[in-house]
């Protein structure tokens, strides 16, 4: 498992419109809020993605960007976010490397089968590239609210950092 304090995992994946987009990009500019969801289109993903997409612009004056990632390739993104209007950012990592990284791929056992899913997680990441928080097994419902007021907790540490 990840540390809070480390340095978060750099990577670089696909977005929705096949366009590279890499963590490093942020650093020193934005909070990241980084979440790793299943599947596009399974009810709970559905409902984490949207709430986090109704709240997208508060995120941004937050000065925070919003990741999601599962291992459905970009066109199932494509799908996924027009589908349901989705604004936040969605990255393929069908090769499960950056899951793997986050510790997020867990092996679930159903009728007798093992099959390697993905955790429902989320990493909230500060400017200086830094791992704040990391939440496993999340409930998707009033999930984002949970997170934003993270990044305003995060936002108002610093500010009063800068003034002291």
């Amino acid at each position: 498992m990840l540390q809070i304090g480390q340095a978060a995992p750099l990577f670089s994946l696909a977005d929705a419109d096949m366009e590279s987009v890499g963590l490093a990009a942020f650093k020193g500019k934005k909070n990241v809020v980084l979440y790793f969801y299943p599947r596009d289109g399974t009810p709970g993903c559905t409902q984490q993605a949207i709430e986090f997409s109704d709240h997208d612009e508060e995120f941004a004056r937050h000065d925070c960007v919003i990741l999601g990632v599962s291992p459905d390739d970009c066109i199932s993104h494509a799908e996924f976010r027009d589908k349901h209007g989705l604004s936040v950012t969605l990255l393929a990592d069908p090769e499960k490397e950056v899951c793997e990284r986050y510790g997020v791929r867990e092996v679930k056992e159903c009728e007798g089968v093992k099959k390697i899913g993905i955790v429902r997680a989320t990493f909230v990441i500060d400017k200086k590239g830094k791992l704040r928080h990391a939440l496993y097994g999340v409930n998707p419902r009033g999930h984002a609210m949970e997170v934003l007021q993270l990044i305003k907790d995060i936002n108002r540490e610093c500010k009063s950092q800068k003034t002291r």
